[in-house]
């Protein structure tokens, strides 16, 4: 998943943006809302990380513009304030959750799963297409009983095409939800990881998951294009 972090701390901006992108998210980072309103006007996220107290807008700011602008995609708090007060303004606003600092990398981590199960229309941590399993929370990916090791990018790609299974998901939708702003890349990044995925999923099986529909992009399902 696609995520916009805006935290103006910038060593705990870092921390954040390690440890979420170790868990194979992409992740585009800004240090002030005037920023954040700014990317959000033209990038598409699936979940976004908001300080309140930021420079130049802080986090209520930005999130009324967002709600505003009809934009609903899931905003979590991460701040230092933890009056009842303030955590009632922000979930008023159309926040979808509050974390307040100090705060467990591991629970940051659940509530995103959470936030972006909702926005997707499932309650479970475990993805299955046919005998093909994904578990975001032990971060585990079967095939058949037999775990399927993959890179983070690679985790990233699958769990989004499982999210979206039967949905055929064009090269442009797939390289903006999976890869960020600093990707420097070839153009045809989708096309090589679709072809380390099929080799790692589909490999070996009769039933291939992963399809190619002509001149619209690549489709998770289980059987051939009808």
């Amino acid at each position: 998943m696609r995520i916009l972090l805006a935290e103006d701390e910038r060593d705990l901006n870092d921390i954040i943006v390690k440890k979420l992108t170790a868990d194979g998210y992409s992740v585009d980072t800004c240090y002030d809302g005037q920023e954040a309103m700014y990317i959000l006007s033209y990038t598409e996220y699936d979940a976004v990380i908001l300080d309140i107290m930021m420079p130049k807008a802080d986090g209520y700011t930005v999130i009324r513009r967002m709600r505003n602008a009809g934009n609903n995609t899931p905003v979590i708090f991460l701040t230092a304030r933890d009056s009842i007060p303030d955590r009632v303004r922000g979930l008023d606003l159309g926040a979808n959750d509050y974390l307040v600092k100090p705060f467990s990398f591991d629970e940051l981590s659940a509530r995103l799963r959470a936030m972006t199960r909702t926005q997707f229309g499932t309650t479970s941590s475990i993805l299955s297409v046919g005998d093909l399993s994904l578990d975001s929370a032990a971060h585990l990916v079967t095939r058949g009983g037999t775990e399927i090791p993959l890179s983070a990018k690679e985790y990233a790609l699958l769990e989004y095409l499982m999210l979206n299974r039967g949905v055929v998901l064009s090269r442009e939708k797939i390289e903006n939800h999976i890869w960020n702003f600093d990707y420097e890349g070839g153009t045809n990044v989708v096309d090589v990881y679709i072809s380390y995925l099929r080799k790692k999923i589909d490999d070996g099986h009769k039933v291939k998951l992963i399809h190619t529909v002509r001149g619209r992009g690549y489709v998770l399902r289980e059987g051939s294009e009808k």
